[in-house]
């Protein structure tokens, strides 16, 4: 019996939920891992410090495909015997996931935050307001882990990684174009960011938001009526219909805390409202609040944030 992990490797370097999920599901098994992966990413080996002892790949795939992905996710798993099977919560993960679940009979846990204790794993439900504790009894299960949930295994060792040689079938999808999102760190990785919302009046008063941000070595953000009148470009849109994100912490700047952007936020460890108005939603979800002009307030954090730079 065997634990498999799936991660998409597409881009330059492997992605840091992916990490996660290799360390996540080798401290489920207690032991070493298999990986089973896709696109062009190199140094794969190194996920053996996250205790993946082989890493299978599909260089030939280049595209979320989600029936080829589930027949090469579901191949892995039969050579391997394995019983469970971890994803990515994210959107490959969620192409993937249920469809290997439902091909492998098996039960699948969605957006999993913790180990399981026994087999009863733990999720978020209603946008992070609660929990749901989720017993699987099957004899396989597919676990899909929400990223910035656990730590990542920082070991020694190497990876074998192998090329996959089985067949997926045709893709049914063709990738005319790829446009990247811009440079800097991913949202979904950004472990700090900073975000603002029109309260900052203009793009053109951008500049100390993506100044705090470098110093603090995070992502930039917005709201979606920022992004709307194209103050900012859309990927950087945090929300119920933007990107959903867990940083570690959460610096909103002129935003009101509409429930629409806190569903894609609240999941935050920190979070930290910069606002006006006393009367502000987001305060109700804030851990730390400043009741101030956030043009007065951004220039005093951005002089912390150079002395505590400083300083180490």
């Amino acid at each position: 019996m065997s634990t498999i992990v799936f991660i998409d490797s597409r881009g330059e370097k492997i992605p840091k939920a992916a990490q996660e999920a290799v360390s996540y599901a080798s401290k489920m098994a207690g032991g070493p891992v298999t990986a089973v992966t896709f696109g062009a990413a190199q140094g794969l080996e190194s996920l053996g410090a996250q205790g993946a002892a082989k890493v299978i790949v599909a260089r030939g795939l280049t595209a979320v495909d989600g029936q080829q992905l589930t027949r090469l996710v579901c191949d892995v798993a039969t050579k391997e015997g394995a019983t469970s099977i971890v994803c990515v919560h994210d959107a490959t993960g969620k192409a993937v996931a249920p469809r290997v679940a439902a091909r492998l009979k098996a039960g699948h846990v969605a957006g999993a935050i913790a180990l399981p204790e026994g087999s009863r794993f733990t999720r978020n439900v209603f946008s992070g307001k609660a929990r749901a504790f989720v017993e699987v009894t099957s004899p396989i299960k597919v676990i899909s882990l929400m990223p910035n949930s656990i730590a990542i295994t920082k070991g020694e060792g190497t990876a074998n990684v192998e090329e996959y040689s089985g067949d997926v079938g045709t893709a049914r999808i063709n990738v005319k174009e790829v446009r990247k999102a811009g440079s800097g760190i991913p949202l979904p990785e950004a472990e700090i960011v900073v975000s603002a919302g029109r309260g900052m009046k203009g793009p053109e008063h951008w500049g100390p938001v993506e100044e705090l941000a470098n110093l603090l070595h995070g992502a930039t953000a917005c709201s979606r009526p920022v992004a709307d009148m194209h103050w900012r470009p859309h990927h950087e849109h945090v929300g119920q219909t933007g990107v959903a994100i867990r940083p570690n912490c959460y610096i909103a700047i002129g935003i009101s805390g509409a429930i629409q952007h806190l569903a894609g936020v609240n999941q935050s460890k920190v979070i930290a409202v910069i606002n006006n108005d006393p009367e502000a939603p987001f305060f109700k979800a804030a851990d730390y609040g400043i009741v101030g002009d956030a043009f007065e307030v951004l220039p005093k954090l951005i002089e912390a944030a150079k002395k505590l730079n400083a300083e180490r």
